[in-house]
């Protein structure tokens, strides 16, 4: 769906606001590292102030309240709840998802979302677009309410914040080192092997730039959180193992994938 210039512009206003204010087959899988959480990472530093991303929190890591939803392990492709704003909304955030559903349905879809959520300085790719409607939908319907659309409006606050903090030489980019000291403050400790893959996976050059701009940012830090939580919902002793089904494992790991 186009987005007019005037809508864009005050958009990039509301964001900015915002921003100012803050707010028996089974697959027996493990995670190590030399952190001694387990692989998982430490806790993000007390004075990070990014709602325990990566970590437990009071608001389920994401910035925000989470979604409802069905279980972690339910069908990807089942109806949404409908949905009401959280009381508080910022009126601005109000007006842009209703801008966007132009139908009046109380939902808006992917290319909605990209719409609204996009300007001239900030874009994002509509498979970005899709992992986020997964991880606050929990679901591959690719619509999004009310409620959870302010959810990601303010995450996407913090997460601009986070990749502001460690875009350390202003590039526009994160390059290996950026994107491991960004992990780690958000409570993920991994491997160089797997910082490499992140790098080449996300890297809009194929791996030639060896860096990733904002939105693939966006999409690396919720692949690497949002598998992290489906492995801890399992490891329940934070022992860095855990054992899935083949059908919990597909389901885990596919909408990574398919997004």
């Amino acid at each position: 769906m186009a987005t007019s210039f005037k809508s864009k512009k005050h958009l990039t206003q509301i964001s900015q606001k915002i921003k100012n204010r803050k707010e028996k087959s089974s697959i027996s899988l493990s995670l190590s590292g030399s952190s001694g959480h387990g692989g998982y990472g430490g806790p993000p530093p007390p004075s990070s102030g990014y709602g325990g991303y990566g970590a437990p929190s009071g608001h389920g890591g994401y910035g925000g309240p989470p979604p409802p939803g069905p279980g972690p392990y339910g069908s990807p492709f089942a109806s949404l709840i409908p949905s009401a704003f959280p009381p508080g909304t910022d009126p601005n955030i109000v007006a842009c998802f209703q801008a966007a559903d132009q139908d009046g349905s109380g939902f808006i879809d992917d290319k909605e979302l990209q719409g609204a959520l996009s300007t001239y300085n900030q874009s994002f790719s509509l498979r970005t677009v899709h992992l986020l409607m997964y991880l606050f939908t929990n679901s591959n319907v690719r619509k999004i309410g009310p409620k959870e659309f302010t959810s990601l409006f303010y995450s996407l606050q913090s997460w601009r914040s986070i990749f502001e903090r460690f875009d350390k030489d202003r590039s526009g980019r994160i390059d290996v080192n950026e994107l491991r000291d960004a992990l780690l403050s958000l409570g993920f400790s991994v491997s160089p092997v797997v910082l490499d893959l992140l790098v080449s996976k996300f890297d809009k050059s194929g791996g030639k730039n060896r860096a990733i701009e904002y939105d693939n940012f966006i999409e690396c830090c919720l692949t690497v959180k949002g598998l992290t939580e489906k492995f801890k919902e399992k490891d329940t002793s934070y022992s860095g193992s855990a054992t899935f089904t083949y059908e919990a494992f597909m389901l885990t790991v596919l909408p990574f994938l398919v997004a």
